[in-house]
């Protein structure tokens, strides 16, 4: 992995693999987020429960974590298709999986379809088990922070997913990211004749060109670097916020002990408000329209924010005893919850 820090901007010039082995086969810093973020949760979870703060038995937990692992893959799979690519559902090809629906090699996972595959697979799980569905849901808006922090640093090792061009006057400031992969994704607004004598000029100067720009050749950076576009870091901005701006939101509303369904409530609204805010930061999706000005995730959020508005009022209005805090009084209400 070699990365360039310039005056101006950051270049993005990072492996989206740990260990390649062959040609787009190998360990991706992608797949090890989403391992890691599992693990996150369930070390969460285990501790909730060991300390009181949850009702779910602690030898529990694993066999929950199953269902929500089924349920980010399931969901974040059938959202992405759903919700921004539905062409997928009509698309086959002679290769494994052979179904492009199936094809999450390929890449695209939808954050809120895998939220919603978590909230059924939670609401499984405490049925079979006999435990409040609600209060799981609590739990599962809690530990699911880590795992969306880091999916969103995945977004950026692998160079996906680009913010807004930064419009300030003058030089980009270094907080802002380069991409050389531009050139292929807008090779008419490059002039690059000049590097052709050095690179050649087949079929893949262009490719060349990226593989230069982001191992450092200083006489290929010295051209492509100033046509190059500022973007804003829209990945590492919603990064912060789905992950410890999130957690700590939620530590703070359940410091207290809730009446079940409140905390899914509150994660809905502050995962959504948040959401809505950092997309003005980000590229819309391509194929995927405006309405009012809204991209779909800021579409899809809206809807969320409702249905957390609506999910805590009527939770709030119910009569539960409140269970489970996270502060100091939390362990003893709910041993009594």
């Amino acid at each position: 992995m070699h990365t360039t820090l310039l005056a101006e901007s950051y270049l993005h010039s990072i492996d989206p693999y740990l260990i390649e082995f062959s040609n787009g086969f190998g360990i991706r810093w992608y797949g090890l987020a989403y391992v890691a973020g599992f693990l996150l949760a369930w070390a969460m979870a285990y501790q909730l429960a060991r300390r009181g703060r949850s009702v779910i038995p602690a030898d529990r937990v694993s066999d929950m974590m199953i269902w929500i692992i089924i349920g980010v893959l399931v969901g974040g799979r059938l959202g992405y298709v759903l919700f921004y690519d539905p062409s997928l559902l009509f698309e086959f090809d002679s290769s494994f999986p052979w179904w492009k629906a199936l094809a999450v090699n390929e890449g695209g996972m939808a954050s809120h379809g895998g939220m919603i595959g978590v909230i059924l697979g939670l609401m499984f799980f405490a049925h079979r088990n006999r435990l409040p569905s609600l209060h799981l849901l609590d739990v599962g808006a809690v530990i699911s922070t880590p795992g969306l922090f880091l999916g969103r640093i995945a977004n950026f090792i692998n160079g996906e997913l680009w913010g807004e061009p930064w419009s300030g006057e003058g030089e980009a400031p270094a907080w802002t990211v380069k991409y050389p992969m531009e050139v292929l994704a807008n090779p008419e607004a490059f002039q690059l004749e000049e590097l052709r004598s050095s690179l050649g000029g087949d079929s893949s100067f262009l490719e060349r060109v990226v593989v230069e720009s982001q191992s450092g050749n200083e006489q290929v950076l010295a051209v492509v670097e100033p046509q190059l576009t500022a973007y804003y870091p829209s990945q590492l901005i919603q990064a912060l916020a789905d992950g410890p701006i999130l957690l700590l939101l939620l530590v703070v509303a359940w410091w207290r002990p809730r009446k079940p369904g409140v905390i899914a409530g509150c994660f809905l609204v502050f995962y959504g408000c948040l959401r809505i805010v950092t997309e003005f930061f980000r590229q819309p999706d391509e194929g995927v329209a405006l309405i009012l000005g809204l991209s779909r995730g800021q579409q899809l959020s809206l809807v969320q924010v409702l249905l957390g508005l609506l999910l805590i009022a009527w939770c709030a209005s119910r009569k539960t005893r409140p269970i489970c805090g996270l502060g100091p009084s939390g362990a003893a209400a709910g041993s009594t919850g």
